[in-house]
C-alpha cells in the first residue's frame, strides 16, 4: 500500500487546509468580536436589524459598478424574469423608511463583478444604516462612535493597514474635499467649479491643475475623471493616518444619492471615511426628491452605456417610495470586511473572510 503523496508547497494548498486555515483563525476570531460589537452598538440605540433580498430588479446604478445578472423562473410557466444580485441594499432599506420605520441597519452580502484585490472581493459584507430625521453630520458622530467601539472589541490596538496606523478612539479629523485638495495637491477646487450648480462641470480648469501636477488628461475626460486622477494620486493615499479622517462636501457632480448642500448648492452633503489611505465608508444626507433622483439615474445610466456598453433597469418602485414620501433621512454604507482588516491588522480582505469566492 502506497503512502501519502508529497506535501504540496504552502502556496498550492487550498484555503481549508488546516495549516493554511490556522493562520487565519485569530483574524476570524476578531471578525466575530467586531460583528458582535456592531450588533450590540445598534441594539443599545434601539435601531432595528433588517434583512432584505439580494435579488433585485435594479442592482444599483453607480456608473462604474458592475453587477451579476441572473434570472428568476416563475413556477407557472411564465417567461423568466431578469434579476440582479444587488451591489448595495440601499434602495430596499430606504423603502423601509418610507414604510414608516424610523431607523434600520443591515449587514448584507453584496456582489460586485470585476473586483478582486487586497481590498476588494466579488462578494463581501456591507453594513448600512439609515435614520429618519437626521443628516450627514449626525452620521459622522455615530460612525466615529461605532468604529471606536469595534476597535475596543478587537482588543484596543490602533487600526492598522499597509504600514499605517490610526487610533479611532481619539478625535477624528474632519476635512472638506476642497481643503484636502488644497492641502495635498495645491488645487483650489472651488475655483475649478462653475459659479452655478452643474451636474457635468467643464473639466478645463481642473485639467490645467492636473497637468501642472504632471498627470495625463485625455481629450474626452470629464470633470469626475480629472478629479479622481488627482485625488487617487495625491490625496487619498495621505488620508486617515494617526486618526481616521472624515472627508466631506463633494462636488455636486459626485452627489450620487445625496442632497445638495443648502449653504452652497455646488456641493453635496456626502462624506467618506478614510483610515490609513483606505476608504471605509460612504454616507449621505439622502436625496428625497423623486424628480431629481430620476434625472440623476438617467444621467448615470447614459454614462454607463457610453463607457461600458450596458444599462441596468431603474427601480421604479424606489422612485414611487420617494414620491410617496421618504422622510428626511441620512444613510451610510461601511465595509465590514475592511473594518475587520483594520481592527486585526490584516494585509488582505481574504484573510478576514471565512471562505473566499472560488477563482484567482
Amino acid at each position: 500500500m502506497s503512502g501519502p503523496g508529497p506535501t504540496p508547497p504552502p502556496h498550492a494548498r487550498p484555503w481549508w487546509h488546516p495549516s493554511v486555515f490556522a493562520d487565519r483563525r485569530p483574524l476570524l476570531a476578531t471578525r466575530a468580536r467586531v460583528i458582535a460589537a456592531v450588533r450590540g452598538f445598534f441594539a443599545e440605540r434601539g435601531i432595528l436589524e433588517v434583512e432584505t433580498p439580494a435579488l433585485q430588479v435594479s442592482p444599483g446604478l453607480e456608473p462604474h459598478l458592475r453587477a451579476f445578472r441572473t434570472a428568476w423562473t416563475p413556477p407557472d410557466g411564465r417567461r423568466a424574469q431578469p434579476l440582479y444580485l444587488h451591489t448595495s441594499p440601499e434602495f430596499t432599506m430606504k423603502k423601509l423608511l418610507a414604510a414608516g420605520l424610523p431607523a434600520v441597519f443591515q449587514m448584507a452580502r453584496v456582489f460586485r463583478d470585476g473586483e478582486r484585490s487586497a481590498a476588494h472581493h466579488p462578494e463581501f459584507t456591507m453594513l448600512e444604516w439609515y435614520r429618519a430625521g437626521t443628516d450627514y453630520a449626525d452620521l459622522m458622530t455615530e460612525t466615529e462612535a461605532l468604529v471606536a467601539a469595534c476597535q475596543d472589541a478587537a482588543g484596543g490596538d490602533p487600526l492598522r493597514w499597509n504600514g499605517g496606523a490610526a487610533d479611532a478612539r481619539l478625535p477624528w479629523r474632519l476635512v472638506s474635499v476642497a481643503e484636502a485638495m488644497a492641502e495635498h495637491a495645491g488645487v483650489d477646487l472651488m475655483a475649478c467649479l462653475p459659479p452655478e450648480p452643474a451636474r457635468d462641470p467643464d473639466p478645463a480648469p481642473l485639467a490645467a491643475e492636473a497637468r501642472r501636477l504632471g498627470l495625463t488628461v485625455g481629450a474626452a475626460d470629464r470633470f469626475d475623471d480629472v478629479f479622481f486622477r488627482i485625488f487617487l494620486e495625491h490625496v487619498e493615499p495621505r488620508l486617515g493616518f494617526g486618526v481616521p479622517t472624515i472627508l466631506y462636501d463633494y462636488p455636486l457632480c459626485m452627489a450620487a444619492l445625496s442632497r445638495r448642500k443648502a449653504a452652497d448648492p455646488r456641493l453635496a452633503e456626502r462624506f467618506e471615511v478614510y483610515v490609513c489611505g483606505l476608504e471605509l465608508a460612504n454616507a449621505f444626507s439622502e436625496l428625497i426628491d423623486p424628480v431629481e433622483q430620476r434625472a440623476r439615474f438617467e444621467a448615470d445610466l447614459a454614462l454607463k452605456e457610453r463607457l461600458y456598453g450596458e444599462r441596468y433597469p431603474i427601480d421604479e418602485d424606489f422612485l414611487d417610495a420617494l414620491a410617496h414620501g421618504l422622510p428626511e433621512c441620512a444613510g451610510i454604507a461601511l465595509g465590514i470586511d475592511r473594518l475587520v482588516m483594520l481592527c486585526a491588522g490584516a494585509r488582505r480582505i481574504e484573510d478576514v473572510l471565512w471562505a473566499p469566492v472560488a477563482g484567482g
